[in-house]
């Protein structure tokens, strides 16, 4: 059957599927389509088609109708006719999409060119039908553009949930070290100043890269990641700034770099110490003018980007050596940040665990409640090189080798076990303060964790008299072993909670 242009009306109508209704199913498309046509028999067939596909939809006559609707409502998919009484349909594109760029716009019309087509795709149309067109050519077209909308719906919510899993109230632990760094990240985040990320390896230097971008107003735009270190040498350049076709052998087509794809938003530029001194020429040019030639090229290609670097090597030595340029390191070092290793912010250690427990337990019909007193006393003394990264694969080999129940001190591996534990003794031993002097809250929570962990060890893990021993109320020892993430040991996890609601 071939669809045919007849009459004009100028009439809003909502068409549900009449199948579902009959069912007494009352639910309707999510998907909200906005029709423009003049063509009173053409709109009678597109109601009967669209009702049929169970979409809900919206049908005007004319291009000022259709835009005022697109005001008022939210509209997903726009079909226009290309002429219209009072605007061309290409207008109403436009117009729309200066509403709602996430339109998704296909374009109908009874005088079908080349030059019509690409007319519209440059209006920002998905798609173009030449009327008259077949009944199953126009479901094609509209399924495509549904599965569009779909794809960009579920593009938008992984960002949304990737952004979310970003924000500052997501990041665990609340010792000073990094109570430091989330207020360092709340003041330059939307700032578009270059940064550089100190720390050793594993302290999270790549969530704090996350962390500026996604709570910046560049969120919506991409983040793109360089592992400076594990990349050739003879490949990072093309891979940071692209390459023309032809510029070296097996260049069969020009490749845009990390930077181009970057623009708008934030490359992060980790282990930035490796970079070679070409290289880093090269960059500290990206640094000053905000443009770059793409290997082979000459044109020069300008970007907005925001650069936020890492390393966990000392710079400044790296400058001294002459192994790091000295004008390229200033350029780094705008806004400079340290993330403190592990055995700086032990007090974060309980509340990491069970973070790393809660993640790898998800979805599984046993899981691992928490730490002994014990355990978590030998992790918290343990001094931890490879930090939060060696942190997270232990406790994640402990979710996979036990059903359930508590990680003890039997299950850590012997250099954890090697490592002292803090007694009453050793947690009140004399302090030779440096020049720097000591963290006095850190140290006091520290004591307190200790302390505790002592009490619960030597009560056997009850916590009533765990509390005579400390001298507090067991709800007040019950309340600082949740907000500190301990278990108890001889009840575990579930029984504590049931003993702080009693």
């Amino acid at each position: 059957m071939k669809i045919s242009s007849t009459l004009s009306n100028n009439a809003v109508c909502k068409f549900y599927d009449s199948k579902k209704e009959s069912e007494g199913n009352t639910s309707m498309s999510t998907v909200s389509i906005l029709v423009v046509e003049d063509d009173e028999g053409l709109q009678n067939l597109l109601r009967r088609l669209l009702s049929q596909a169970g979409h809900e939809a919206t049908i005007v006559g004319s291009g000022l109708e259709a835009i005022r609707v697109a005001k008022e409502m939210p509209v997903h998919v726009l079909m226009t006719d290309l002429k219209l009484p009072d605007i061309d349909g290409l207008a109403v594109l436009e117009r729309i999409h200066q509403i709602d760029s996430k339109v998704i716009g296909i374009v109908m019309t009874g005088y079908g060119s080349i030059d019509c087509a690409v007319k519209a795709m440059k209006a920002g149309a998905f798609d173009f039908l030449t009327k008259p067109f077949d009944n199953e050519v126009f479901t094609i077209t509209l399924n495509r553009a549904l599965e569009a909308h779909r794809r960009r719906q579920s593009t938008l919510s992984s960002r949304k949930s990737v952004r979310d899993r970003y924000q500052m109230e997501q990041c665990v632990g609340s010792s000073e070290p990094i109570r430091q760094v989330l207020e360092f990240v709340g003041k330059v985040a939307d700032h578009g100043s270059t940064v550089l990320i100190q720390g050793e390896s594993g302290t999270g230097k790549e969530l704090v890269a996350r962390m500026l971008h996604f709570n910046s107003a560049r969120k919506d735009r991409p983040l793109i990641p360089v592992n400076c270190g594990a990349i050739p040498e003879n490949l990072l350049e093309s891979e940071l700034f692209g390459h023309e076709k032809g510029a070296f052998t097996g260049a069969v087509q020009t490749r845009i770099g990390r930077f181009e794809s970057a623009h708008g938003g934030t490359i992060f530029l980790d282990e930035i110490g490796e970079l070679s001194l070409g290289l880093q020429v090269k960059l500290l040019r990206v640094l000053q003018e905000r443009s770059f030639e793409r290997v082979g090229g000459t044109k020069t290609i300008d970007v907005d980007v925001r650069v936020v670097a890492a390393t966990n090597q000392d710079l400044e030595e790296a400058v001294r050596q002459k192994r790091f340029r000295e004008d390229l390191y200033y350029r780094l070092n705008v806004i400079p940040v340290t993330i403190p290793p592990l055995r700086e912010r032990r007090s974060d250690i309980p509340q990491l665990v069970n973070h790393f427990l809660a993640k790898l337990n998800h979805g599984k019909p046993t899981a691992m409640t928490g730490c002994s007193p014990d355990a978590m006393a030998h992790l918290m003394e343990y001094h931890w090189p490879g930090n939060i990264r060696e942190l997270e694969n232990m406790v994640e080999r402990f979710a996979v080798l036990s059903r359930s129940g508590t990680i003890e001190a039997s299950d850590l591996p012997e250099r954890i076990r090697r490592s002292p534990v803090a007694t009453e003794q050793t947690a009140a031993h004399f302090i030779n303060f440096s020049d720097q002097g000591v963290n006095l809250p850190r140290e006091i929570e520290l004591l307190e964790n200790r302390l505790i962990v002592d009490a619960l060890r030597q009560a056997n893990g009850i916590t009533s008299k765990a509390a005579q021993l400390l001298q507090v109320n067991r709800t007040t020892l019950i309340e600082k072993m949740k907000r500190k993430g301990f278990v108890s040991k001889a009840q575990g996890l579930r029984v504590l909670e049931q003993f702080s609601a009693a």
